[in-house]
């Protein structure tokens, strides 16, 4: 672990189940970021959240005490618009209406040639989901924000997150959905570009709840040091879900901080 440590140059640090459990952070997490920063570590945040705007989601956490600077919130929500942008889709979007306010410059109107689903529980009904479906049959495009099988509403109560709902339309329309947001690579490179270590991904760690959304996927694939924490959504065992042995098992988020850094 001595080797580890003093490779580390920079951490992608997951949001929520991470940092905070809604409105609360985790056991000492702001002093613990705090902590990182001092020992010159570069810090990203990158998150599937797309329940709130970028905006409200930096107001969010430094309403809660973190110290942060908007340019380093990297949020798959972003990556969908660009994504649109890029491909000039008039999107259908599942997304709650504070989310929503982010795509305001976007032109939505049918006929829709993408469908764009995320985290949103007042959209994912039969309704929306039978909408997304026609545009599909005819011929949109499915993308995923994320696909997450779940997320922790409050401590220890997990509740359905976009996951199964993308696969329910990929399973209806024999679509496959692409994925914009984490664990994609082309999200974890654009958080090591902006930190200046696009070519160091192994300097880098990954910390998440998540063992397959935050650590799987990309973050293996590009040689991160993948960092799990068993807050938020964490449940006994997740440990063995995968593929390849992680870097490392903490109590939280500060636990990690304070075992590199005493």
């Amino acid at each position: 672990m001595a080797a580890t440590r003093k490779a580390l140059k920079g951490v992608m640090l997951d949001i929520s189940g991470t940092l905070h459990v809604n409105y609360s952070p985790t056991p000492n997490a702001v002093a613990a970021l705090a902590k990182l920063r001092s020992a010159g570590v570069k810090v990203r945040f990158v998150t599937n959240s797309t329940k709130l705007t970028d905006e409200s989601l930096f107001a969010k956490l430094v309403a809660m005490g973190f110290e942060l600077d908007r340019s380093e919130v990297f949020s798959s929500l972003s990556a969908a618009k660009q994504l649109i942008v890029d491909r000039k889709y008039r999107p259908l979007l599942l997304l709650e209406d504070d989310a929503l306010a982010q795509f305001a410059d976007i032109d939505q109107c049918p006929p829709h040639n993408a469908v764009v689903v995320g985290l949103a529980p007042s959209k994912l009904d039969y309704a929306h989901m039978n909408q997304a479906f026609q545009a599909l049959l005819g011929g949109a495009d499915l993308v995923g924000i994320h696909r997450a099988r779940y997320f922790a509403s409050a401590e220890n109560q997990l509740s359905l997150g976009p996951g199964p709902f993308v696969t329910a339309l990929e399973m209806a329309t024999d679509k496959q959905a692409e994925l914009v947001g984490k664990p994609a690579s082309a999200f974890y490179q654009l958080a090591l570009a902006d930190m200046g270590l696009i070519g160091e991904p192994e300097s880098v760690a990954m910390v998440g709840d998540d063992v397959l959304a935050d650590l799987g996927g990309g973050a293996e694939d590009l040689g991160l040091q993948r960092f799990l924490v068993r807050t938020g959504k964490y449940r006994p065992g997740d440990e063995s879900k995968a593929s390849t042995p992680l870097d490392g098992t903490f109590d939280s988020f500060a636990d990690m901080v304070h075992k590199f850094y005493l």
